[in-house]
């Protein structure tokens, strides 16, 4: 092999995209065995390129095929660290941990791990969640005098954040001798997310340099605190703002209920991407502003961005409120592409908005054609087919469900249980409330002990529903109490029930009793 070529094999390995470029460049290799004395880190280039190309098989086989190969060991210290990053990227990851403990044993003197083996090694314990033999690997780092190289550091940063011990993170962190501006934003972040604001601004103020994602944590941390005075503080004091810096504003102002700051912030805004209307969007649906939200959209689609699912959603959950029928099947007419019917979200919120809407064919249709449905659109679907009283055929789906292997959980008991009542099915009312409890360990929660009240005592078997009330470990709310009168005025002569209930209200407060009545 002639020395041009061998020097450009790197940049080759680099550049293949494909596991037969993979095998041409390895069959070059086999036939040279000469540039392995001239790139002895030329093996574990091989490796990683398949390790990053996910093709761990292959990446197994290259490797135990260089180890019978005399390679010189900073080159051989690589062949293992290039097959470590690859497991602990793609697993076996305990794969990773015996390449590591296998290191000393590896020809006459051993090889002796470096910074680049700690990192991979630490992620590995972290995604196993082996909190000992991490601790012993941080152990053997410090021993090593590699803790403070910044890569090692980080990566144990990262590991005792994953165990959930900020205070073993932060002993990390202060052990650094440098302390670069991207950890420090890390372990602010961190404080951030864990809601310990105080500590995140002590860090933060602490800082002797800050960049845009700097502030962008601290603004995050207040944000998520609800405290909108110090958010707009910051806000205003920040040298420079991105994206991130105004929606993260804006999300702040509609938490706050602060909808004329959010817009005219919103107005303001240098530059909109589409996370900026998705968050402007989403503020406004989740707070029911629905009218507002479908103003702001045209607007959006003359800006000429493309929606995405989480655009569709919102949305379609505007005009699912609102009872925009025309204007959903617009949306789904010619925003729903194939490529965003793939999120389960997109098509639930489309079966959704058709049920509420009155058009619960259309929702079927959509609802049979989601390639990917999961727990929430099999309730949504359920459930529509109570409220449109097609109570056999809510039931047939959730027998459907339960042969797919879904899981039927508290709002999917609640569907059923609402569609029995809307078909008058006592029989099948009596056996799902069992069968929630018996089957799948549900406690029925006071909306589903509303619901069997009510559909025992609409259909006749108050005495029934008075046992049920008797019998509910939780304090009746007015909800269930409406439920039972409601039977009583339907039922005539009731005696005994009437005896009952009375019985029942002197044992209670008569508080939610009242409220039922008024």
């Amino acid at each position: 092999m002639s020395l041009q070529l061998s020097s450009r094999l790197p940049s080759l390995l680099k550049d293949c995209a494909t596991k037969r470029q993979l095998d041409q460049i390895h069959g070059l290799l086999i036939t040279s065995s000469s540039s392995l004395h001239r790139l002895p880190f030329l093996p574990a280039l091989l490796v990683r390129r398949a390790t990053e190309l996910s093709d761990m098989a292959h990446a197994d086989l290259l490797f135990s095929s260089f180890r019978g190969v005399q390679i010189e060991p900073p080159g051989a210290v690589a062949l293992h660290n290039a097959m470590i990053r690859g497991c602990a990227y793609h697993g076996p990851h305990e794969r990773a941990l015996e390449l590591f403990a296998e290191m000393p044993r590896r020809g006459p003197e051993g090889l002796a791990p470096d910074s680049f083996t700690y990192p991979y090694v630490v992620d590995a314990c972290a995604r196993l969640r082996m909190w000992r033999a991490a601790a012993a690997v941080h152990c053997r780092a410090l021993k090593e005098g590699l803790d403070a190289v910044p890569a090692v550091g980080s990566a144990l940063l990262a590991l005792y954040v994953a165990r959930g011990s900020l205070a073993d993170a932060r002993r990390v962190f202060d052990g650094f001798r440098a302390r670069s501006v991207g950890l420090s934003n890390r372990m602010v972040s961190e404080y951030a997310k864990a809601g310990d604001v105080a500590a995140a601004r002590e860090l933060f103020d602490a800082m002797p340099e800050r960049d845009v994602v700097s502030w962008n944590a601290m603004l995050t941390a207040y944000v998520k605190a609800a405290d909108t005075v110090e958010a707009k503080e910051l806000f205003a004091r920040m040298p420079v703002k991105n994206v991130i810096s105004w929606t993260t504003m804006i999300r702040a102002l509609s938490d706050s209920g602060d909808f004329a700051g959010m817009r005219s912030l919103f107005n303001r805004m240098p530059e909109r991407t589409l996370v900026s209307w998705n968050c402007i969007l989403s503020s406004y649906t989740k707070h029911g502003r629905f009218r507002q939200a479908l103003q702001m959209f045209p607007r959006m689609l003359l800006e000429g961005l493309t929606p995405d699912s989480f655009t569709v959603v919102s949305v379609l959950s505007a005009c699912e409120n609102l009872r925009k029928l025309r204007l959903g099947r617009w949306v789904h007419a010619n925003l729903v592409t194939p490529a965003l019917l793939v999120h389960a979200e997109v098509g639930t919120a489309l079966v959704e908005m058709y049920a509420m809407c009155g058009d619960i064919a259309r929702a079927l249709v959509v609802f049979f054609k989601m390639d990917r449905k999961d727990v929430f659109s099999w309730n949504v679907m359920i459930r529509a087919l109570a409220v449109h009283r097609q109570a056999d055929d809510a039931l047939r789906l959730f027998d459907l469900m339960r042969r797919k292997g879904f899981g039927p959980n508290h709002f999917t008991f609640m569907g059923v249980l609402l569609a029995c009542r809307y078909g008058s099915l006592v029989d099948e009312g009596r056996k799902m409330f069992d069968m929630m409890q018996k089957d799948y360990c549900i406690p029925p929660s006071l909306q589903h002990y509303g619901c069997l009240i009510d559909l025992l005592s609409c259909n006749g078997h108050v005495d029934e529903a008075v046992s049920v009330l008797q019998g509910m470990p939780c304090r009746p709310d007015s909800e269930v109490w409406r439920a039972l009168l409601g039977g009583c005025k339907i039922e005539a002569g009731l005696g005994s029930a009437e005896e009952t209930i009375a019985g029942a209200l002197v044992r209670s407060s008569g508080d939610e009793m009242c409220a039922a009545l008024t």
